[in-house]
Parts: C-alpha cells; structure tokens; sequence
C-alpha cells in the first residue's frame, strides 16, 4: 500500500469500507434475522417432537389402560355379583334362608327392607337397604352365624344387635332372642 499513489489508496481504502460496510448490512439484514427463525423453527420441532413423542407413549399405552379397566371392570363385577338387587324382599329372604341352613339360628320371617342412600360411607354411588330381624339362638351359634355372615357378605353390616336371655322361652333357657338391624348395599341400575 505504500507504493501506491494516494487517490489510488484512498480508493482501496473506500472499497474495503464499503465492502465491509455491506458485509455488516448483509448479515444485520439478512443473515441475522434468518438465524432467528432457524432457532425459533429448531424450538417450535423441539416441542412438537416431545408432544409426537407423548402421544406414542399415550398409544402405547392405552392397550395396558384397556386392559387394566377389563381387569377392573371384572373385579368390580365378581364383587357385585351378591348385591343385592331386582326384588329387594326377595333377595333378602332368599339370602338369608341360603346363609342359615347350615346354622342351628332361628330367624322367621325377616322385615320389608328399607331403601335409603348410602349413610355407611358419605358420597358412595350405592344405595343401601336395612332389614330389621329378629330371632333365637344359642350365643355361640349367633357369633358364629354374624361372623360368618360378614365375611361371606363385605357389603353386608350387622347394626343395633340387642340380645335378650329373659326372652327365650321355657324349653330353651340357654337360648338368646336377639334382635338386629342388617344392612346391605344395593347394586345401583345402570
């Protein structure tokens, strides 16, 4: 550069400012703000990638949850199987006279049952029903058929027992009139 004359220099020097100058205009202009929508493009595939990838988990998935809920729904089926529903007397009165036969209790006709909401357990999608009875027994029969009654029914609770020796009769003075309140839940209508 030194051997060049001055208006050519001054030239040169003009060249290079100007090229520079359009270098600077080029990649403020142009090349910058394509870089921007490149990373925000690179952003918006990022996420969408991890919503296509969520959605194949969830298909993934939903055999297992369908399956899962056929398992459940089968569960839920067995459990119901001895609700009561349909005639409620007669349900009663047939569950009853099944259940007693192979015990020595004495139950002779149980009451009309009561229909009401569930007040066991407070938002429960069942009804429940409450049949009073009445009855004689020895006391270690009437343990024996109240246990047994409860864990052969889940859904069934003995409430308000009163027993009473005093009552039982001349020929059965061991014998125990007892008096309960049963209640059972009542398969909801679909």
């Amino acid at each position: 550069m030194k051997r060049l004359p001055p208006a050519k220099r001054n030239q040169l020097i003009g060249v290079i400012i100007a090229t520079a100058g359009l270098i600077c205009l080029v990649f403020f202009l142009l090349i910058q703000p394509q870089n921007e929508k490149n990373d925000s493009l690179a952003r918006k595939i990022g996420e969408e990638n991890l919503k296509l990838k969520q959605y194949k988990d969830a298909a993934r998935q939903m055999e297992a949850t369908t399956n899962a809920l056929a398992e459940l729904t089968e569960q839920l089926n067995l459990a119901e199987a001895d609700v009561a529903s349909g005639d409620l007397y007669a349900w009663t009165v047939d569950t009853i006279r099944r259940f007693k036969a192979s015990y020595r209790v004495e139950i002779p006709t149980p009451g009309q049952p009561s229909q009401s909401d569930c007040d066991l357990i407070g938002n429960f999608p069942y009804k429940q029903i409450r049949i009073s009875l009445t009855g004689s027994a020895y006391y270690h029969d009437l343990g024996k058929f109240i246990a047994d009654f409860e864990n052969k029914f889940p859904h069934c609770r003995v409430l308000n027992l009163t027993t009473d020796a005093s009552m039982a009769g001349p020929s059965g003075g061991e014998k125990l009139v007892f008096r309960l309140d049963l209640v059972a839940l009542v398969k909801p209508a679909n």
